[in-house]
C-alpha cells in the first residue's frame, strides 16, 4: 500500500498534457433527454404480478383490452400471473431522427418476481414536455435469475425484476434544438476553470483569425461562445475542426483525497506544506478472551463451571518527530512516512494534523 501511495503522487505530478476539444467541452444543447413510459409485459411463467395485491394492474389491463373492444363484466378482476406493470425508460440521443432506435431498460413496478421471458407490449415514451417521443416495444433480456421452492425458501441472482430491450424503441419525434438557428454556438467546459476557458477561447481564435473580429470568446468559468457560419455544411465542418483541436488545460487545485474505509489517499501535484513539526505515535492495545475451568472440592457439592478469562497488553510504539520546513512538497512527507515504516493510516494522521495547524497548503477532502 506504501508503494501505491508514491506511484500515484508521481503520477499526479507528470506534467499536463495537451487535450482534444471534445473532451474538454460539450456543444450547449447538444444533450440527450430522457424518456420515461407506464406499460405491461406479458407472457410471464407464473412470475408476475399477483393481481390481487395490485390494483393498478388490473385496472391497466381493462383499459388495454377496452381498447380492442374486449369488456369485462362489472366487478370481474382477472387473476394473472403472467401479466406485469412496468416502467419503460430511455436515453434519446441528440439529433435522433425519427425510424431509428435506442435501448430502453424495463423495471417491475408491482410485486412481480421475475421478468424473465416477458415481452413488453407497445408503449408510449414521452419526455419532460409530456410529446411522444418514441414507442417502445419487444421482448426483454433478463440477466437475473429467481427460483423459489414450496417451503418458502428462495434463490435470486442478479435482479430478475429488471430488463433491457436493445433496439427496443422507436424513435417518432425529433428533439427541437437551437443548432442550426443561432449564429452563436456556446462550448461547455466539464469541469469549470477560467484558465481553461481563457486556453480554449485562445486556441480557437489562433486556428480561426479571419480578421472579422475574435472567433471566440470566454464569458466565464464554463462557456465559450463562438461566431459560427449559418450554412449546415460549413457549420458542421467548423465544429469538427474546433472539437479536434489540441487545448492544454489548467493544473488541478491542490487537493488531497482520503478514502477513510480503505486507507487510500491521493495527492495533487501541487499539494505544499508550511514549516510544522508533526509527532506521531502509536498505542496498541490486545485483549484476549479465553474460557477456563473451575472445578469445585472433592465431596463438595458443588459443579464444574466454565470461567472466562481476559487477557489484556498495552504495546506502545515508539514516536516518531516529522519536521517540515515551508514549502516541503507532499512527495518529500510519503519518503519520510515511507522510510519510518509507517502505514498509508499514519499519513492521513499527519495529514490531518497538517490541516488543523493550517500548515497543509491544500484542501483535504475524506470520502
Amino acid at each position: 500500500m506504501r508503494r501505491m501511495i508514491a506511484l500515484w503522487l508521481s503520477l499526479a505530478a507528470w506534467p499536463a498534457v495537451a487535450e482534444r476539444v471534445k473532451d474538454l467541452a460539450a456543444v450547449e444543447g447538444v444533450r440527450i433527454n430522457q424518456l420515461l413510459g407506464y406499460g405491461l409485459v406479458v407472457g410471464l411463467d407464473g412470475t408476475g404480478d399477483q393481481t390481487s395485491q395490485t390494483a393498478f394492474t388490473i385496472q391497466s389491463i381493462k383499459s388495454m383490452l377496452a381498447q380492442y373492444g374486449v369488456s369485462l363484466p362489472p366487478g370481474a378482476n382477472p387473476q394473472l400471473k403472467n401479466v406485469a406493470a412496468v416502467t419503460v425508460h430511455a436515453e434519446l440521443p441528440p439529433f435522433a431522427k425519427p425510424g431509428q432506435t435506442i435501448d430502453v431498460t424495463v423495471s417491475s413496478i408491482g410485486n412481480a418476481k421475475s421478468l424473465r421471458g416477458g415481452s413488453l407490449l407497445m408503449t408510449p415514451l414521452r419526455g419532460a414536455d409530456g410529446q411522444v417521443y418514441a414507442i417502445a416495444q419487444g421482448n426483454l433480456v433478463v440477466g437475473g435469475l429467481g427460483v423459489e421452492g414450496r417451503d418458502g425458501s428462495r434463490l435470486s441472482i442478479n435482479v430478475p425484476s429488471v430488463g433491457r430491450i436493445p433496439n427496443g424503441a422507436t424513435v417518432e419525434r425529433v428533439v427541437p434544438t437551437l443548432f442550426d438557428r443561432s449564429p452563436i454556438l456556446t462550448l461547455n467546459l466539464h469541469r469549470p476553470d477560467f484558465t481553461t476557458a481563457l486556453r480554449l477561447a485562445e486556441a480557437i481564435n489562433r486556428a480561426f483569425a479571419d480578421g472579422a473580429g475574435p472567433t471566440a470568446r470566454a464569458i466565464d468559468a464554463v462557456s465559450v461562445q463562438l461566431r459560427a457560419p449559418l450554412e449546415p455544411e460549413r457549420r458542421v465542418a467548423f465544429l469538427a475542426a474546433v472539437e479536434n483541436l489540441e487545448v492544454e488545460p489548467a493544473d488541478a487545485p491542490a487537493k488531497v483525497v482520503v478514502n477513510s474505509r480503505t486507507g487510500t489517499v491521493i495527492i495533487g501535484a501541487h499539494v505544499r506544506v508550511g514549516p510544522a513539526a508533526v509527532a506521531h505515535g502509536g498505542l496498541t492495545v490486545t485483549i484476549t478472551e479465553r474460557e477456563g475451568v473451575s472445578q469445585p472440592p472433592p465431596f463438595s457439592g458443588g459443579r464444574t463451571e466454565r470461567v472466562p478469562r481476559s487477557r489484556i497488553e498495552v504495546e506502545q510504539a515508539e514516536g516518531r518527530m516529522f519536521v517540515f520546513g515551508p514549502g516541503v512538497t507532499l512527495d518529500e512527507i510519503v519518503r519520510a512516512v515511507n522510510q519510518v515504516g509507517a502505514a498509508p493510516g499514519d499519513l492521513v494522521a499527519i495529514l490531518e494534523a497538517l490541516q488543523r495547524a493550517g500548515a497543509l497548503r491544500a484542501q483535504l477532502e475524506v470520502i
